[in-house]
């Protein structure tokens, strides 16, 4: 059995004797509670698997107890987390802990009770908008007749209207016929996405091919109980659509045909929790294991996407070319509009605004939210800081008192650090003074806010004017009358190794948002990216992009792993790592707190010997610690040593990441 606990030393299997009482409900895959070793401690964790023999030869304690008769480990499921674990220098049990959801004691009877007939199955249906020969080599893919097959899909970038009249954006719509499609043939499907607003957008979908009962949603962003109630879906021996955010792909699914993520570039498919597994590495892995088909879907593909393309991994697969979509960068029209270069909003983007407001909503996307990003002495012009962390200050709206945007003290009395100056002036523009810009310049429309203080879902048709951050635009029926991305050149300023491919997708995916025929104009962007998004063609914007990090040595191109603890932990783990062929090391860099920080970069080849290593390191840290003294509870202390890999986070801006620590990210987007 594997225990549920966090300590890297007892991530193995343990094996206890079943007392007589107890056979008939110990099975593979059930909760249950034994007693540890040492101290007398009880713990829980999950039956792997039984046996009539053991190899241990010391004594074998019994099993204490069977907390529940449902097999909620599945042996698949088990495979994943414990090859994904491995990968990473992680615990299984930490991945358990998000692949199986709490207990719900009714809702477990309940199920235990249930008396259904199965639904039933969806007939068989093609992919809209794309070539039908090519996307039913994927369709065939997901039946049991036929091997896996593996697809870098390009999406639609328009909104669809469903049968009953609902509008989703087009790749709902693609992804659940992938799964209607997979049903059909009796297997199961998973689909997952980076946040709540999807899942919802691809459950409206779905509910327009498939019974209700055939849908089984796993994300946090639903109850307990539901949480549950879906998870115990996924048990049962028949077909269904598992869908859900980053944990659905950890979800067991009977006889599995496809597997299909959603955006994988989005951050929120990284999970924060130990070890920090992305959801497209354990697509990955369980689809090597369970042979299904595989789709990665996006706009514009990630790098990590882009490198399976040209390794031959993925085949990429675009929509038909007239259903492709071409940016307009206001920049290409600088020859017939001088000012075009330094306007914020060029005079061909108003234009373009006014003509569309008479059609339907414009969406009108910035980069941060607020009033001002950012703030400035009047005196000396350096950056207004603020007086407790140092952090940035920021205007959230007109005539409010500054706050900061890293830990959100309010601005009293402010004194400059550098100059004792007492008076600021606001730099950059957010949603706030946008929209109070554009209200004033378009009396006649109704002027929208959308952001992550301020969601919006969705936007009815008439002469609105939506200003949203990225990530947080709101749905409109039939499309937007047009689309201007401002700020392109503050988010390409953003220092981030993956400022590029973020930039690209923000873009794009708020490009979707527009009706067919209506304008895309990209203020603020010039170049080869500029050009390869008139072109419709962002995957040349990431593969030269994954060209540079390759000759580089930074990820994708490479695997790295971020090494953090105390100096001397740190310097031993990434000795017994540095004599590898094809390793190096970067730092350690001095952190908060005497800590620091190294990278060790690697070839994906040696990943296997570095987690290898590196795990018996965190090991070895966790068993020197000093015990603590008779009679006084042990003090909680930062561990000596923490490692996790596959992090590009130590190449951002410092300053970006401790805003994302503190919630203070500009984008509206929300992990369900």
């Amino acid at each position: 059995m594997v225990l549920d606990s966090p300590l890297p030393q007892l991530d193995r299997l343990f094996d206890y004797r079943i007392p007589e009482p107890l056979r008939a409900v110990a099975q593979p895959g059930v909760r249950v509670i034994v007693p540890l070793r040492t101290a007398g401690r009880r713990a829980r964790g999950y039956i792997v698997e039984l046996a009539d023999s053991v190899d241990f030869d010391g004594p074998v304690h019994d099993l204490e107890d069977v907390v529940s008769e449902v097999p909620v480990l599945d042996p698949a499921v088990w495979r994943l987390v414990r090859r994904a674990a491995d990968r990473a220098a992680g615990t299984a049990s930490d991945l358990l802990r998000l692949a199986v959801p709490p207990r719900m004691v009714r809702v477990e009877k309940a199920w235990l009770a249930r008396e259904s007939s199965p639904p039933p199955l969806p007939s068989a249906r093609g992919l809209t908008g794309y070539d039908q020969e090519r996307s039913r080599a994927l369709l065939d893919a997901a039946s049991p007749a036929h091997n896996e097959h593996r697809v870098a899909l390009r999406a639609r970038p328009h909104p669809v209207a469903l049968d009953d009249g609902t509008w989703v954006p087009a790749f709902a719509q693609t992804l659940a016929e992938l799964a209607a499609a997979t049903l059909a043939t009796g297997r199961s499907a998973i689909v997952s996405v980076p946040d709540y607003r999807d899942v919802a957008h691809v459950e409206r979908a779905a509910r327009a091919f498939l019974d209700e009962d055939l849908i089984a949603r796993v994300d946090a962003g639903q109850s307990n109980p539901d949480r549950y109630r879906g998870f115990l879906r996924t048990l049962e021996r028949r077909p269904v659509l598992v869908l859900g955010t980053r944990t659905a792909v950890t979800a067991p699914a009977h006889e599995l045909g496809l597997i299909a993520v959603w955006d994988d570039g989005d951050p929120l498919h990284v999970e924060q929790h130990a070890p920090g597994v992305h959801t497209r590495d354990l697509a990955l892995l369980r689809q090597e294991h369970e042979q299904c088909a595989l789709v990665f879907a996006g706009h514009a593909p990630s790098a990590d996407v882009q490198r399976l393309v040209e390794l031959g991994w993925l085949t990429a697969l675009a929509p038909k070319p007239e259903a492709r979509r071409r940016l307009t960068p206001t920049a290409h029209q600088v020859n017939a509009e001088p000012s075009a270069e330094r306007a914020r909003i060029p005079s061909s983007a108003w234009q373009t605004a006014s003509r569309a407001l008479e059609r339907g909503p414009v969406l009108v996307q910035v980069a941060r939210p607020g009033y001002a990003p950012r703030l400035a002495c009047t005196d000396c012009g350096e950056t207004a800081r603020c007086a407790r962390c140092q952090g940035p200050l920021a205007l959230h709206a007109h005539g409010a008192t500054p706050s900061c945007r890293w830990c959100g003290a309010l601005a009293v009395d402010w004194r400059c650090a550098t100059c004792d100056g007492a008076h600021w002036r606001t730099v950059g523009r957010g949603t706030a003074r946008t929209a109070d810009e554009l209200g004033r310049a378009f009396p006649g429309a109704r002027v929208v806010v959308a952001d992550g203080s301020n969601p919006v879902q969705s936007i009815p048709r008439g002469r609105t004017l939506v200003v949203s951050t990225r990530g947080a635009e709101p749905l409109v029926a039939g499309g937007y009358a047009a689309v201007l991305l401002l700020d392109g050149e503050q988010m390409l300023a953003r220092e981030s190794l993956r400022v590029v491919e973020d930039c690209v997708r923000w873009w794009l995916n708020a490009a979707a948002l527009a009706a067919p025929d209506a304008p895309v104009m990209l203020a603020g962007v010039g170049g080869a990216v500029a050009t390869a998004l008139s072109l419709g063609a962002p995957e040349q914007i990431v593969a030269a992009e994954l060209a540079d990090r390759r000759s580089l040595r930074f990820p994708p191109s490479v695997r790295v792993a971020a090494v953090v603890g105390e100096p001397e932990a740190v310097s031993h783990a990434v000795g017994v790592v540095s004599d590898l062929p094809g390793v190096d090391v970067l730092g350690p860099v001095e952190l908060d707190d005497d800590r620091v920080r190294a990278i060790v970069r690697f070839d994906y080849g040696q990943g296997a010997l570095v987690a290898e290593r590196l795990k018996a390191e965190l090991i070895r840290s966790a068993t020197q610690r000093p015990r603590p003294l008779p009679g006084r509870p042990p003090r909680r202390r930062t561990p000596l040593l923490r490692v996790r890999f596959d992090d590009v986070e130590p190449f951002d801006d410092p300053a970006g990441n401790r805003a994302r620590a503190a919630g203070a990210g500009a984008s509206g987007r929300i992990e369900g």
